[in-house]
């Protein structure tokens, strides 16, 4: 019995999600969800001063993940960051909506922030 629990805590089916921006998640039950392991450009005026920022359009990014995820999310929680953000693998129709957002040009990959390489195991745009 301990097997479904354990899965529950895992795999958290989540529909109700919007993009605030290419990398980043606001959902209904859970709150903000980071996706693990990439950096998309930031929306105008929140590049901290001094902080190396993800170039490319910040729209084109956050509007793409909004179109991956139309349909609805499966979470798979992994840590939480020092913002208090879950930091997850997110899944929409079966693809991993980071490795999605690489493929696209729309983010970068960041290896310091991909907890024991989960991304670049199962996303080759990330390698």
């Amino acid at each position: 019995m301990i097997l479904p629990i354990l899965l529950l805590s895992i795999w958290t089916p989540e529909p109700d999600c919007v993009a605030i921006d290419g990398d980043t998640l606001r959902c209904t039950e859970i709150g903000r969800v980071r996706l693990l392991g990439i950096d998309a450009p930031e929306m105008p005026g929140h590049c901290r001063k001094g902080r190396v920022c993800a170039p490319g359009d910040p729209q084109k990014s956050k509007a793409h993940l909004a179109k991956l995820i139309r349909g609805g999310v499966t979470i798979a929680p992994v840590t939480r960051d020092r913002y208090g953000r879950t930091v997850a693998q997110v899944y929409a129709g079966g693809r991993n909506v980071a490795c999605e957002q690489l493929r696209a040009g729309l983010a970068l990959y960041v290896a310091k922030w991909d907890n024991g390489r989960l991304l670049a195991k199962e996303c080759w745009a990330a390698r």
